[in-house]
């Protein structure tokens, strides 16, 4: 293999364009620190988000080594489907597994050591570390075992809060040193959005996932009350974008919001008529799905301009 295809097949495994669900929101909270305090540090800001980065890596690889049996399962029956399985690069022997999790624990480790910067030299705060280590707890041992949050009914929960109020807030404490309210109610429909991104993307994987005994949320309840589920959380993050205005953030980010509230009504109405069982329907869902999420942390971070406190 050319030195260019071993960079191409690390880039697919890294999952690079997935990276963005987290850095946006991430963004997110360091200019939210920025437009109410007018200062912002940069090192401390880069510094960090490489270690976010370093956490999602670690993440998505250990994913790509430990779910092998069920991409090997999503390879045979999905094979057309972008959101199936992983890339399946381990499966077809193209990358060795141990070097993908030599690699994850490299990254993992590097973040680890970020935080202890953070934490020591530049003196971010004592809950520098602890929300670091959620992280960590969370992400790193999402798919890896013992923890193995993946098939354990309540691993999209955990993703909601990881990519939801984890990386704003963090963003905001390591610039501030403390937290505010409005952190929590503008993170709910980002981490809302983001558990529908997981949650809908196990729909190609239903089959394989419920054969290795990966008994996530939609192996738990099934497709039928899956559809209703994935309706009732879309709803509840419009519901609470809502909310976020009513406790302060500025009403202007309906304007920014209403295009991805369209779309979201719209893969609604998709789902709900039972276009997810059709796989070349499904796999254009997932790619709106996805679209939705990041909008959704895109409307909060244009709408900052007119936050006032």
């Amino acid at each position: 293999m050319t030195n260019t295809n071993k960079f191409i097949a690390w880039l697919k495994l890294s999952r690079a364009p997935f990276h963005s669900v987290g850095i946006l929101p991430f963004i997110l909270g360091a200019l939210l620190y920025k437009k109410i305090y007018g200062d912002f540090n940069i090192l401390i800001f880069s510094l960090s988000c490489t270690a976010v980065v370093f956490i999602m890596l670690s993440t998505y690889l250990n994913g790509e080594y430990y779910d092998t049996d069920e991409d090997v399962l999503s390879d045979k029956l999905n094979k057309s489907n972008k959101f199936s399985g992983g890339s399946g690069i381990p499966v077809k022997g193209i990358i060795q597994k141990k070097h993908i999790r030599t690699i994850s624990y490299i990254s993992i480790t590097s973040a680890i050591c970020i935080g202890l910067l953070l934490q020591f030299y530049f003196k971010t705060g004592i809950w520098t570390i602890p929300l670091g280590v959620s992280g960590i707890i969370f992400g790193f041992f999402y798919s890896k075992p013992p923890l193995r949050w993946v098939k354990r009914g309540y691993g999209e929960i955990l993703i909601g809060y990881c990519y939801g109020w984890l990386p704003i807030a963090v963003s905001f404490y390591l610039q501030s040193g403390f937290l505010i309210s409005i952190i929590f109610w503008i993170s709910i429909p980002i981490g809302l959005s983001i558990i529908n991104v997981i949650f809908l993307n196990e729909f190609p994987d239903y089959e394989p996932d419920k054969i290795a005994g990966k008994t996530n949320i939609l192996v738990r309840i099934g497709k039928k009350w899956g559809a209703h589920l994935y309706a009732f959380i879309s709803i509840l993050q419009h519901f609470f974008v809502i909310i976020s205005i009513i406790k302060g953030f500025p009403k202007e980010i309906l304007f920014f919001y209403t295009p991805f509230f369209i779309i979201s009504i719209f893969l609604i109405i998709m789902i709900l008529k039972g276009k997810n069982y059709n796989k070349k329907q499904l796999e254009f869902i997932c790619g709106l799905n996805i679209i939705v999420n990041l909008g959704t942390t895109l409307s909060y971070i244009l709408s900052l301009h007119y936050l006032t406190f």
